[in-house]
């Protein structure tokens, strides 16, 4: 879902709600537009109001929660990469062959999920012959005594645990925000805007108004969606944490 476009489609169809009120208002007899008439469509869109505010809350929980998921997971990612260089690093100089291949699955990582070309998509499928590369490495280290034997035992599951969450990564990477649910909210916010515009003040005041209000709920679906592309979106996850650890790696 391009998130731009979509932006852009809704605050246009807020706009045109705003302006086809502001246009019927002229052409409505004037008994219906009582203060009586306008207290009651003010009411049943208080109503509406309140549902649509719960649908963006809904929304807003969704996306932040796929965004906090993810960005976790590649801060515990991190962790755990360090704390396997360091393992390998108790292991021996033996332990150099899988040390190597690990700084190169890290680094071949970063390129696929944080591209440096602009325009290239986050690549979050694992690059599995490196991770196979790397496991298999700490599986071939000779075990001479128990404390090797521990350290090995401690490098794979951490290798395993690895692989693990950059699997969860990608299962996570699906959008969780409900088309549906997005729909409706949107048909929502069109029907109060025209509402209000159809009771609003014929002045430039009221309809400057309603037209940031619109402007203002687009953006607000814009970061939410926004939220829900942590990967390739304007508001990104940081791989700051895995190159923090990458500048670390083989010391």
């Amino acid at each position: 879902m391009n998130t731009t476009l979509t932006a852009a489609i809704i605050t246009a169809t807020l706009f045109t709600s705003v302006f086809l009120g502001i246009r019927l208002r002229r052409l409505l007899p004037e008994h219906h537009l009582s203060a009586d008439t306008k207290d009651a469509v003010k009411l049943a869109m208080g109503l509406v109001a309140t549902m649509s505010a719960l649908l963006l809350g809904l929304l807003v929980s969704s996306a932040k929660g796929t965004y906090d998921a993810q960005r976790d997971q590649v801060i515990q990612m991190a962790a755990k990469i360090i704390f396997l260089d360091r393992v390998l690093a108790l292991y021996g100089p033996e332990a150099m062959e899988a040390r190597t291949p690990l700084r190169a699955a890290v680094e071949e990582a970063v390129r696929r999920v944080w591209p440096e070309e602009k325009g290239l998509r986050a690549r979050l499928v694992p690059h599995l012959q490196a991770g196979d590369e790397v496991y298999n490495a700490i599986q071939g280290l000779p075990a001479r005594d128990d404390t090797q034997r521990s350290l090995k035992v401690q490098a794979l599951t951490l290798a395993m645990e690895l692989g693990q969450l950059r699997s969860l990564l990608l299962a996570r990477s699906v959008a969780s925000i409900s088309k549906p649910l997005l729909v409706v909210v949107v048909c929502w916010l069109v029907v109060i805007f025209f509402s209000f515009s159809l009771v609003a003040p014929p002045n430039a005041t009221a309809t400057l108004a309603l037209l940031v209000s619109a402007l203002s709920v687009s953006g607000a679906i814009f970061l939410i969606l926004e939220l829900d592309r942590p990967f390739g979106g304007l508001i990104q996850i940081s791989s700051e944490p895995i190159l923090k650890v990458l500048s670390q790696l083989g010391k």
